[in-house]
């Protein structure tokens, strides 16, 4: 189960990753990015079919790895060529996971307060 407080980031990394690494594969692409894969945020890569996708966690003393591979379809994401990383809410993530392409979906703004 995915662990998801408020204060839990979730990164995309956009660039294609190869679904052969595992945890420590993984591990030193979020180091690499300079990010902390033991900081309990969870990082979502994406295979280059976009058939696949795996989230890496760190949850109670080790790390966790989801997989998710698609049987029939693609992740609907548009993935651009240069390695980058995208900041997700809960909801994308769960529509991603779940092969809506939230780059569509529009959302009512929120209201807010008047400042000052």
């Amino acid at each position: 189960m995915l662990g998801l407080t408020g204060t839990t980031r979730i990164l995309l990394f956009t660039g294609a990753t190869d679904m052969r690494k595992g945890f420590d594969g993984l591990s030193s692409l979020v180091s690499a990015a300079g990010e902390n894969p033991y900081s309990g945020h969870l990082y979502v890569f994406i295979s280059r079919r976009r058939d696949r996708a795996k989230i890496l966690a760190f949850q109670k003393g080790g790390l966790v790895l989801w997989h998710k591979r698609l049987d029939r379809g693609r992740f609907q994401i548009h993935l651009p060529d240069a390695d980058d990383r995208a900041e997700l809410d809960a909801t994308q993530l769960a529509m991603l996971v779940d092969g809506i392409d939230f780059g569509r979906v529009k959302r009512l703004r929120h209201w807010e307060p008047k400042r000052g």
